[in-house]
């Protein structure tokens, strides 16, 4: 190693260190939240994950509350049963769809897309989360939409 070499790795070290020494612990309790005014959870996996600040909310698809059978018959329609339930999940817990950080969208049909986004944009008019949407072959169901968000307190 030369000179300049020595000292920039030097450098790097003492930067890192510093960096490190200013970090605090990232919180890991792994605290699971439930609401009745959404539907149960049809499988092995929780409604809704909390970690300190953060919320992992399961995807949701536009089941009647007692889970049996589908509500709605559009994208348009599901898609307003699917956001009315993520709000519900979050008023549970003091948030709104304000909180919402971050959603991952599974639509059957992408040719569906501008009917989503018209109930979509009615929810998050106002500084939108990031989102992910994608085509899938299949939802569980035979639904035609479903809605995961990450949510902060």
């Amino acid at each position: 190693m030369n000179k300049l070499n020595r000292s920039s790795f030097a450098a790097a070290i003492v930067l890192s260190g510093s960096v490190l020494a200013g970090c605090q612990s990232v919180p890991t309790a792994k605290i699971i939240h439930a609401t009745s005014n959404a539907p149960a959870a049809i499988g092995p996996y929780s409604q809704m994950v909390q970690s300190g600040d953060l919320f992992f909310l399961a995807g949701v698809i536009p089941l009647t509350m007692d889970g049996r059978s589908i509500s709605g018959n559009n994208v348009e329609e599901q898609t307003r049963v699917v956001l009315e339930y993520i709000n519900a999940k979050l008023r549970s817990q003091g948030m709104s769809m304000g909180n919402v950080l971050m959603a991952n969208v599974y639509l059957v049909d992408l040719n569906q897309f501008s009917a989503f986004n018209k109930v979509y944009a009615e929810y998050f008019s106002n500084a939108p989360p990031a989102r992910a949407t994608v085509q899938v072959s299949r939802l569980p169901r035979d639904v035609l939409v479903e809605i995961a968000v990450v949510a902060r307190k």
